[in-house]
């Protein structure tokens, strides 16, 4: 019987409002005791700044795009021509010292060339087309590698792209410079601010990478070597940097 009062008083705290003045002995023991607010934790003061590091580098190799195209009555004709003069042009190449891992085809197509009269293929000739892609390592041969394998017959060039074999030290030069450039900012505004800097609190990399060519610088082979120039490249990091501020 005891048991079920219980219950009863506890359905009646639940429903009924009551202040501790008003209550009996009996109901006292179920009041639930008021909830105290914990205050918020401080927010700690903090600083965050982006630093950026660059360095240049002269290419040490670089990367072309070429090929032959050729047109003829039928499929296999344009095709034979085609492969025909590409292979004495990559020959050629490694016979100048282009490695065969150098050398990679990159574009093969076969197609009826376009009657303009009509605005539709046309079957009376054919059109086919053999790219690769060659690294030069040695980059002081690039003119000469350009200039024979256009006398070889190569007559397509899409693209020459510049590079450094081994980019790993120029980053990490260009991250100690973004690391040096964030701790500056960093510092300016703390000391313009009356405040200190203190723990780091937070650092990422955001990116980085070669960037556009700066600069110039001419390159020939030989006398009659198609000219190149290499320019310099800059290779770029950005640092993202979060201390404690202290007073």
């Amino acid at each position: 019987m005891r048991s079920q009062t219980n219950v009863i008083f506890a359905a009646l705290l639940a429903f009924t409002p009551m202040t501790p003045a008003l209550m009996t002995p009996a109901l006292a023991q179920y009041a639930i005791p008021p909830m105290t607010q914990q205050p918020a934790a401080p927010i700690a003061a903090q600083i965050s700044v982006t630093g950026t590091g660059t360095v240049q580098a002269a290419p040490d190799m670089a990367t072309i795009s070429l090929g032959v195209t050729q047109t003829a009555d039928t499929a296999k004709g344009a095709m034979d021509q085609t492969n025909a003069e590409l292979a004495r042009v990559l020959a050629n190449m490694k016979a100048a010292g282009i490695d065969a891992r150098d050398l990679q085809t990159s574009g093969l197509s076969l197609q009826p060339t376009w009657d303009a009269a009509t605005n539709t293929p046309s079957t009376k000739s054919f059109t086919a087309s053999n790219q690769v892609t060659v690294t030069v390592r040695a980059l002081d041969t690039l003119g000469g590698v350009l200039d024979a394998a256009v006398k070889d017959g190569a007559n397509t060039l899409n693209n020459v792209q510049f590079g450094v074999s081994d980019p790993a030290p120029l980053l990490d030069e260009a991250r100690l410079r973004a690391v040096a450039d964030a701790r500056h900012r960093a510092d300016v505004m703390v000391n313009a601010a009356g405040v200190r800097l203190g723990a780091i609190t937070q650092m990422s990399e955001q990116g980085g990478g070669m960037v556009a060519p700066r600069g110039e610088m001419m390159m020939r082979a030989s006398a009659d070597a198609v000219p190149v120039q290499a320019g310099e490249l800059a290779f770029s990091v950005n640092v993202a940097m979060t201390w404690q501020l202290l007073q």
